[in-house]
């Protein structure tokens, strides 16, 4: 709704001066997809039937661990490089190795280089050092280094870092956008204003005014209501500090506002970034639009679970506003190319919204059930994000400066935070993608391992064929094969969690063999799943396979690309040469 206002001056009035990067590689997929249409779909299929049975063959059947270690694989010297905190891991999944491969060498590279210096820097270097310390206190927590692993020293030590890093990535891109920025908003009012009103032709029709101002309102009155009830239930019964009615309406009202008024700002911000360069500044507009929320709600004596919840909600509706003008900014230059009725793209639009709204309702509890987002430590015995499997580096980062700033801020790694912000500085001083190093240092190796892996392959695929034409046919299958093995993942891993749902008998039980899973119940009936790993899948042989798995992986995917560049280049041979014909 704040998109549509702008349409006709980013995408008519702006005509010519804006590249839209992406856009223009759509539109080129659209016009020229005629003649390749069939060799596309049917490397999009088989790509996709192949991430679809890799992953539901590791992750529900358990025929192989994907988890391969250097511990495990290389033996009594994996053992001692172990016991110096030296441990090097690759999670072989097609949706990380499909992940790596539309990423590409470079920022793969880049990403998989912050994690060697989490790693094989930072983990052994306080372990080195820390083992000679005693139990200490930092952050409101107790360690002992010497009895820590490389997860728990990554986890306690080095993530904060990662997390400063990517906070002040985040802002220093803002920061680098400032000329866009002040444009955006600039070129937002001027389409508030409007003009005279013209006969307008199919192409340039759109919504009518009233509908948009009728829905905007609507939603920021839907958003203060939800904050009004989320003060009601904080101040009901068993819970501390409550908050009287008319505070609940001073925090509904303040948060609406907040989150109207940054979404106002910062949406066209995001579409002309997609215009200009292409990408979508997102993480770094939501982490500021999280602070900026936070301070409002302190401000007004707003603190605990119900700011952190409102804080989170308003960074949400952010965070959508601006993936989805980003979005549909490119659909609307498209459209301006092909001949679409914007009109009918903003109501479809709507569709897609409603259909991804209601799976993510759908998605998500199934996944935190069958997977867990949280976990507790063995350490500490506190729930902590299960980042093994489910990372999520953007939204544990905004948790734990939310719980900074509203809820416990004396015992926060407030000086890890800032190393990582210098870290972030120096990297950009020095010419290297910070955001991308970042990640890296955040994410655990083994994600980063397999990302790699998959843009290497994908660069081999680009650099072999003779001819530049082949070179390049082999090189345009790489999102189609990506797409593919990454949708089948997605897909079949949805499979996974619902075959894991205590609640439908767990069927996983029936069809695992490297895992052995047990339904349990709790006093009070509660059904609940445990697992044990077989010696052979958690050892060397469960391993090994996996390692041969993986690599032949990324042999089918080579030989994908080299057959769809083949059938791709004999399609536009004899589509030319029907041309000539006619």
């Amino acid at each position: 709704m704040l998109i549509i206002p702008l349409r006709k001056y980013f995408v008519r009035d702006l005509h010519g001066e804006l590249p839209f990067p992406e856009a223009t590689a759509i539109n080129e997929i659209l016009v020229s997809g005629e003649s390749t249409s069939k060799s596309a779909g049917k490397v999009l299929l088989m790509a996709f039937g192949l991430g679809a049975v890799y992953d539901f063959v590791v992750e529900a059947v358990h025929a192989w661990n994907p988890v391969m270690t250097t511990k495990t694989l290389l033996g009594d010297f994996g053992e001692r490089m172990s016991s110096i905190r030296l441990d090097v891991s690759v999670n072989g999944i097609a949706a990380l190795f499909g992940l790596g491969y539309i990423i590409g060498l470079r920022y793969a590279a880049v990403i998989a280089g912050g994690s060697v210096f989490a790693y094989l820097v930072l983990v052994p270097l306080i372990f080195h050092f820390g083992s000679q310390i005693p139990e200490f206190a930092y952050a409101g927590k107790q360690y002992v280094i010497a009895n820590m692993d490389s997860d728990a020293i990554f986890g306690a030590f080095v993530k904060p870092i990662g997390i400063g890093a990517i906070a002040v990535s985040g802002i220093i891109g803002i920061i680098r956008m400032g000329k866009i920025v002040l444009g955006s908003i600039s070129l937002g009012f001027k389409g508030l204003k409007g003009g005279p009103v013209e006969a307008a032709p199919r192409t340039q029709l759109d919504m009518t005014p009233r509908s948009v101002l009728l829905i905007q309102v609507g939603s920021t009155i839907l958003m203060a209501v939800l904050f009004f009830a989320v003060g009601m239930f904080t101040s009901g019964p068993g819970t501390e500090g409550g908050f009287s009615v008319g505070q609940c309406v001073l925090y509904a009202v303040v948060g609406a506002a907040v989150g109207f008024i940054l979404s106002f700002l910062f949406t066209p911000v995001a579409a002309q970034a997609i215009a200009i360069v292409g990408v979508n500044p997102v993480s770094g507009m939501t982490l500021i639009t999280v602070v900026l929320t936070i301070l409002a709600l302190v401000s007004i004596g707003l603190k605990g679970d119900a700011g952190m919840f409102i804080a989170l909600i308003v960074g949400c509706a952010v965070c959508t506003a601006l993936s989805t003008s980003g979005a549909l900014i490119s659909d609307f230059k498209i459209g301006y190319w092909i001949g679409s009725t914007p009109k009918n793209q903003e109501v479809w639009k709507f569709a897609g919204i409603i259909v991804a709204s209601l799976v993510v309702a759908f998605v998500i509890p199934i996944m935190d059930s069958g997977y867990h987002f949280t976990i507790e430590d063995p350490t500490t015995g506190e729930m902590v994000s299960n980042t093994k499997v489910l990372p999520a580096p953007q939204a544990n980062m905004m948790a734990a400066v939310s719980k900074g700033l509203l809820k416990d801020p004396a015992n926060q790694p407030w000086l890890l935070y800032g190393l990582g912000g210098l870290m972030a500085i120096v990297l950009y001083m020095a010419g290297v993608p910070m955001l991308a190093f970042a990640l890296g240092i955040y994410l655990p190796i083994p994600i980063n391992a397999a990302v790699l892996a998959g843009a290497f392959v994908s660069h081999l695929v680009g650099k072999t064929g003779g001819t530049e034409k082949v070179k390049k046919a082999r090189q345009d299958q790489g999102i189609l094969i990506a797409s593919g093995l990454m949708a089948g993942a997605a897909i079949f891993g949805i499979v996974t969690a619902v075959l894991r749902q205590p609640a439908l008998g767990a069927p996983i039980r029936f069809i695992s063999i490297g895992e052995d899973f047990v339904l349990k119940h709790t006093e009070a009936g509660e059904a609940f799943l445990e697992s044990e790993s077989a010696r052979w899948y958690e050892g060397f042989n469960g391993q090994m396979i996996s390692l041969v798995m993986f690599i032949g992986l990324g042999v089918v995917c080579f030989l994908l690309a080299r057959a769809g560049a083949q059938w791709s280049l004999r399609e536009e041979a004899e589509a030319e040469a029907a041309a000539d014909n006619t």
